[in-house]
């Protein structure tokens, strides 16, 4: 094991990493904590990311690191900047289990003895419930932001952001080509991918300058934020927005509907009667029906197979004398019949001109 020590610093956003518990001050704590103890600090582990979520990747990999013996131990700001939940706060106790050290720079806890182990533990109970509650209460606030018409999350693409609790404002650039794109496809003759071509040609761009993937198109099609409605994932209901619309009501109907005509399923245009029931002699793969001058063939489609094409009436005349040798008693015939008539109603039926009748 090195006889060095990690570093970690987090931070939740990036105003908090300019501004408060910021990771410049985080880090100075953190180094006059290791000169007063005189620990070498061989590794600095730096995140900007929310600690109510489990899965940090710089934590996991600092975790991960120590359980590898790569360094004696870590030292971290405060409790709150490493467990704001609880799966982590465990993660840290496994550590102390495997006898590695955990420093907390502005927290004397000795972790090695009972009575510091659970001062730790009830530490991090409470960050765990306070960020949950910070969490709560902000989903809350964006509720209550929705409800007065704003839309508390990042401008769409089209608009900009013009402060909290402030309406978006419309995109001089972006907001009448987003206007464009719901015309083109709404006239039917563009697919997502094709539409995504043309509003590239007119100068339609990402936040970063490329083309507009077919799900990035998709998304915006089916915002009704365009159409002056602010709505959250989490709540059901829709509410009329402060901002200024881009499309109407009508043409952001036209659009989804369109969108929806053409995710529609395809049907299958041709019925062979033994489609994926009959494998080759040759190779056992699945033969292949094909219709040619009014006739239906099965091929084998196998490279190389010497398997002969053959007509659909030859398939029929083998498996009517295969029935012919079957018996039936009076119920078995009945339930064979109901059977036939319910298959008749529900099967895809075959074109008039194409219909033919066997003894």
């Amino acid at each position: 094991m090195s006889k060095g020590y990690f570093s970690y610093v987090r931070v939740s956003t990036q105003r908090q990493g300019q501004h408060g518990t910021s990771l410049t001050e985080q880090t100075s704590a953190i180094d006059r904590y290791a000169k007063t103890w005189n620990l070498e600090i061989i590794k600095r582990f730096e995140e900007r990311e929310t600690a109510a979520k489990t899965g940090r990747p710089i934590f996991l990999d600092m975790v991960k690191a120590l359980k590898q013996r790569r360094a004696q131990g870590v030292l971290i700001h405060k409790i709150d900047r490493s467990a704001r939940n609880l799966r982590d706060w465990a993660e840290l106790g496994s550590l102390i289990d495997l006898g590695i050290e955990v420093h907390f720079a502005n927290e004397s806890l000795d972790l090695t003895s009972r009575g510091g182990r659970l001062s730790a533990d009830i530490q991090a109970v409470v960050a765990s419930d306070y960020i949950r509650n910070l969490r709560e209460e902000t989903i809350k606030g964006m509720r209550g932001r929705v409800k007065q018409g704003f839309y508390p999350l990042p401008a769409p693409l089209g608009y900009k952001d013009a402060g909290p609790a402030k309406a978006k404002t419309l995109d001089p650039v972006r907001g009448p080509l987003i206007k464009k794109a719901f015309e083109v496809y709404a006239a039917g003759n563009h697919s997502l991918i094709a539409l995504a071509e043309e509003m590239y040609s007119k100068g339609l761009r990402n936040r970063n300058g490329g083309k507009l993937s077919k799900n990035a198109l998709n998304v915006c099609l089916r915002n009704p934020f365009y159409m002056g409605l602010v709505k959250l994932r989490s709540m059901g209901e829709s509410f009329i927005g402060q901002h200024q619309s881009i499309v109407s009501k009508m043409l952001f109907d036209r659009v989804q509907r369109a969108l929806d005509g053409k995710s529609v399923k395809k049907t299958i245009t041709h019925f062979f009667l033994f489609r994926r029931q009959i494998t080759c002699g040759s190779c056992q793969n699945v033969l292949v029906a094909e219709r040619q001058k009014g006739h239906v063939y099965y091929r084998c489609h196998t490279g190389g197979c010497n398997q002969r094409p053959f007509r659909e009436e030859v398939v029929i005349d083998q498996f009517c004398k295969a029935l012919k040798k079957i018996q039936f008693n009076e119920n078995e015939l009945r339930f064979v019949e109901i059977e036939i008539e319910k298959y008749s109603q529900e099967a895809p039926k075959e074109p008039r001109s194409c219909a033919r009748s066997y003894g």
